[in-house]
């Protein structure tokens, strides 16, 4: 499929979590076979008032593409101001935050707030269209709340704005991150739309995946939470998608060398004070499943050096060998 001129040779992309989904973790993902990946979402205001912090979040390397880097705001002209600076940075794709359902975002009137705003909606895409030499795609939920499901007006709206691509997560913002999922919407929007419709919402598995495409025709599947502490769940549910092999979870030894790697990338990147603590959650999340873990992860808050790490590494493999 492609998004615009962008050709994306893959069905599974990372979707852009805020606080996971930095430099590391995408080039990590990547390497696991996702296709595409979106980066952590920046304030288009912090961008335009030219905060360091903002801008760095739309930061790409070269091992990392096709990618998009993802901007959030309310304001037409503040949004097209912050895609004019994030093309320095030559991503692939500009995306447009219409989801994000915390409260700190959609309270300010951005993220998922728009989809309570769909004209103003349809002004920032066509403001950020008319002034990007990228494609700009829109990443959107399927409403507001139970009894505002407007999803397909939404992406009628940005399509006619000049949207190159739209995901859809199929919760609501009431929702957040509760199920079920609302496969019918997104592919009702799939059936209106004549741009690709990227499907998101509990892919966790390669059978999630599959239930995905089959439900809603969509072209291309993003994984969000089902990829914390799991990068090789790329792997995973590529292998599925292609023959129905279901390849297992990585022995325990493996889990914590990928760990190490994920957060030795995240030092280089980000120092290692920064790191570490970044490394707190990411340890708890590698964690998850393994007989123990509910000590492991209360070590894993109190990380600050990478020998801290290692060696809660080698405690776990230690430990579980033993069971």
């Amino acid at each position: 499929m492609k998004i615009g001129n962008v050709e994306i040779k893959g069905k599974l992309a990372l979707a852009p979590m805020a606080g996971v989904a930095d430099r590391a973790f995408r080039e990590l993902c990547i390497e696991y076979g996702a296709a595409y990946v979106v980066g952590e979402m920046a304030s288009a205001k912090g961008i335009s008032l030219n905060d360091k912090k903002s801008a760095e979040l739309l930061s790409l390397s070269s091992k990392e593409r096709p990618a998009a880097v993802q901007l959030f705001g309310n304001d037409p002209q503040i949004m097209a101001q912050a895609a004019v600076k994030a093309l320095s940075f030559t991503p692939p794709v500009i995306d447009i935050n219409m989801g994000c359902p915390a409260p700190k975002v959609a309270n300010s009137g951005a993220g998922a707030s728009l989809m309570k705003q769909p004209k103003l909606a349809e002004e920032i895409v066509r403001a950020c269209v008319k002034v990007s030499t990228v494609p700009i795609s829109v990443k959107i939920r399927s409403g507001w709340d139970a009894n505002n499901i407007n999803a397909l007006d939404l992406a009628c709206r940005c399509q006619a704005a000049g949207a190159a691509a739209i995901t859809v997560h199929g919760r609501t913002r009431d929702q957040m991150y509760a199920p079920p999922v609302n496969y019918d919407i997104i592919r009702q929007v799939k059936e209106q739309a004549s741009v690709p419709i990227i499907g998101n919402g509990e892919i966790t598995d390669g059978p999630g995946a599959k239930k995905m495409l089959d439900l809603t025709g969509c072209d291309l599947l993003m994984i969000g939470r089902g990829a914390l502490g799991r990068p090789w769940i790329f792997e995973q549910i590529n292998a599925y998608l292609k023959d129905g092999t279901r390849l297992p979870e990585p022995h325990i030894e493996e889990k914590m060398n990928v760990m190490l790697k994920h957060i030795r990338l995240l030092c280089r990147y980000r120092g290692d004070y920064i790191g570490m603590r970044e490394a707190r959650k990411h340890a708890a999340w590698y964690m998850k499943g393994i007989r123990g873990a509910a000590s492991f992860r209360q070590l894993a808050g109190g990380l600050k050096t990478l020998d801290d790490l290692e060696a809660l590494a080698q405690k776990v493999i230690s430990l579980t060998k033993k069971i």
